[in-house]
């Protein structure tokens, strides 16, 4: 039984009214002194008892009337059961998302957002059915919808925590919106998310995309209402620099994130575990500083750099992990086929000039002539590079074929004083191309560059107009495996590659003179030269570093090495985790931040994506103005349903009407007696 107005249900401390003025009205009966009984009468005890009964009878229907119209007031109703076991008589399909992002890490909100989730476990009843579901970026685990309320109870309970990606709440209400239109069996639907609420997490609005109609929005927040974070959220290192260089710089970009502004802390730089600079970091009033670090090292390699922040609560976002490569000048020797005590006429002056005549040189050059040639000095060579010259000792050609295809790198650049058949027969197994005859034009006339592959990592940064006149050059018959570069205004081949082995072979078919053009003269002149030999020296610049996420292509080094040793490819995160990497399939998903450490000492910098460490957070009410569709009739709290059930089941029972005619027909038997009762 149950009321549909409790609160009159006070009214029944007015039954004890009649009572109260009874006792309070009540007196002794006084004792009079009579000289004679004469003139008295006597009563009988049976109507002196009567009489009693009758008032105390009128003093039970006061009260009882009194009970009566509170009870009408309240509106009784009978059911079976308990009211809860009502309520919930239409069971619900539920769908449990918990956000296991970065941010989640922070305080004990995930520890809070279990509870929670088990809260609303405990809140449904055996007939309901629920599904959980972990994010981040992504879906992460999934129970599928089940009425073992148990089983999602103890999977909830066995969670890891959070990993360290950032939030994204649109993929996963969206499975859970299709788990919900394929799986549920209830009409009763809704969709549970329980997370801190990034605003970063809406970052990625899909433009019209809201729940089914139907399905009701719950949002749970386990934030924090005052927050306070330093956190880096760039930092710009170089991948490979030239051990010539005098010094380095890194770049660090540092934001105060929450709401609570933090104006200080310390940044410290290490490079192979050594501390090489150290910052004061103060914001002042602004919401980000970008800090420089100049350092020096010493020798060439591999090296490990790790920025870290300190004075922050929130330890995971403060370090910034990179990797640079730190190459030795790059060894050219150069083989000067026309060479003149004239610095003006020598064929590899302005070519030497273009290499040396700058300050901390990449490079260092080894001019020499055919016939002070030596092994050794190709022994100690990254690349070399031949001058209007159209033949060698067959040896040294031999090797030099050998050191092409160990990694090496020839340059050919044919002049005025080449023979097209004595360069054929000499450089037949390197050259790109076979040399048919010079192409000298008259005074007035010239060719200019008009086609390039802007793609080609030597050319792609040189996407530029050239000016540059030649007024003579080789005419070629390009190999199969060579590849055109760049061509004159005439269609004529001008640059060309070939592979062979793991090395390249250029042929340039002008000089790099001022025989056959003024390129030597032009703007262009030297990037070109540079541009080129690093192309051919220097291995292809790695990325030094990645995010939490990428899907990383593993180089062929470490792939190589792999194949050297024959044993499986095996990744070490941070955390002393391996990972196995199938040769068929080279990919690392980096899912740690720190260094993964490969074969040979090959390392991989990972971090997390700044976005995941921004504190700033969003209104549940604004989620759910996003997501929830117009079609959905708001769900009622708990109380309210309780009550709107309350008023539908009393309503045809009517109970206070048939207790006020109870109650009236109290009231005329009320006045009956009363009227014939002693007072």
């Amino acid at each position: 039984m149950g009321f549909l107005s409790p609160l009159f249900l006070l009214g029944l401390l007015a039954a004890a009214i009649p009572v109260a003025i009874h006792l309070i009205k009540r007196e002794d009966p006084p004792k009079l002194l009579f000289g004679s009984l004469r003139f008295l009468k006597q009563t009988s005890k049976k109507l002196i008892l009567f009489q009693k009964v009758q008032q105390w009878l009128l003093l039970l229907l006061r009260s009882l009337l009194i009970c009566l119209v509170v009870l009408a007031f309240a509106r009784p109703l009978l059911y079976q059961g308990s009211l809860a076991q009502l309520v919930d008589a239409e069971p619900e399909s539920v769908v449990i998302l918990l956000d296991t992002s970065l941010s989640m890490q922070f305080g004990d909100r995930f520890e809070r957002a279990v509870e929670r989730a088990q809260d609303v476990l405990d809140g449904l009843s055996s007939g309901d059915e629920v599904a959980v579901v972990t994010f981040a970026a992504g879906t992460q685990e999934t129970r599928e919808l089940s009425s073992d309320l148990d089983s999602q109870r103890q999977f909830i309970e066995e969670l890891e925590g959070p990993g360290y990606e950032r939030v994204r709440f649109y993929p996963p209400l969206q499975l859970a919106d299709d788990m919900l239109a394929r799986q549920a069996i209830h009409d009763q639907r809704r969709v549970v998310l329980i997370s801190d609420f990034q605003a970063d997490g809406l970052s990625d609005d899909v433009q019209g995309w809201r729940l089914a109609p139907g399905v009701a929005f719950q949002g749970i927040d386990v934030g924090d209402e005052r927050s306070s974070n330093l956190t880096l959220t760039d930092v710009r290192a170089p991948m490979q620099v030239m051990e010539t260089t005098d010094n380095y710089e890194v770049l660090a970009r540092v934001r105060s994130t929450g709401s609570v502004f933090q104006p200080r802390a310390n940044l410290t730089l290490r490079m192979n575990g050594e501390v090489v600079g150290q910052e004061a970091v103060d914001l002042g009033d602004r919401s980000e500083a970008v800090i420089t670090f100049p350092f020096e090292l010493e020798d060439s390699g591999s090296y490990r750099g790790e920025l870290r922040l300190s004075d922050d609560d929130f330890d995971l976002d403060n370090r910034w992990y990179f990797t640079m490569s730190v190459l030795p000048p790059m060894r050219v020797l150069v083989i000067n086929g026309a060479p003149s005590s004239d610095w003006f006429d020598d064929e590899a002056h302005w070519f030497v000039l273009a290499l040396e005549g700058m300050e901390n040189s990449p490079f260092a050059v080894t001019t020499t002539t055919p016939s002070d040639l030596s092994a050794d000095m190709l022994a100690s060579s990254d690349a070399v590079v031949v001058l209007n010259l159209d033949t060698l000792p067959a040896a040294f050609v031999d090797d030099m074929s050998d050191f092409v295809r160990q990694g090496g790198a020839v340059w050919f650049a044919p002049g005025d004083r080449v023979r097209a058949d004595a360069f054929s027969r000499s450089f037949a197994e390197l050259s790109p191309a076979t040399l048919q005859a010079p192409n000298v034009l008259g005074e007035a006339e010239y060719q200019l560059i008009a086609d390039m592959d802007r793609r080609h990592p030597a050319l792609s940064g040189l996407n530029v107009d050239w000016t540059a006149r030649f007024q003579g050059f080789w005419q070629v018959t390009p190999s199969d495996e060579a590849d055109v570069l760049m061509r004159f205004d005439s269609g004529a081949p001008m640059v060309m590659e070939r592979s062979l082995g793991d090395g390249h072979t250029v042929l340039l078919t002008t000089s790099l003179d001022l025989g056959w053009s003024n390129f030597p003269l032009q703007g262009l002149y030297v990037p070109f030269v540079h541009e080129m030999l690093r192309y051919l020296i220097q291995p292809p610049q790695q990325q030094g570093a990645w995010q939490i996420g990428d899907r990383i292509v593993l180089d062929e080094s470490m792939l190589d090495a792999q194949r050297v040793s024959g044993e499986e490819l095996v990744l070490t995160q941070s955390d002393g985790q391996q990972v196995r990497i199938d040769s068929q399939s080279p990919y690392y998903t980096a899912s740690m931040p720190g260094f993964v450490e490969g074969p040979d000492d090959r390392t991989l910098a990972v971090n997390i994506e700044p976005a995941a460490a921004q504190l700033n957070r969003v209104a549940v009410a604004t989620v759910n103005d996003r997501i929830l569709n117009p079609e959905t009739t708001p769900r009622a709290s708990e109380q309210v349903r309780s009550a709107q059930l309350i008023a539908d089941l009393e309503q045809p029972q009517r109970l206070w009407w048939w207790i006020l005619l109870v109650a009236a027909l109290m009231l005329i038997l009320e006045a009956w007696i009363a009227n014939r009762t002693y007072r």
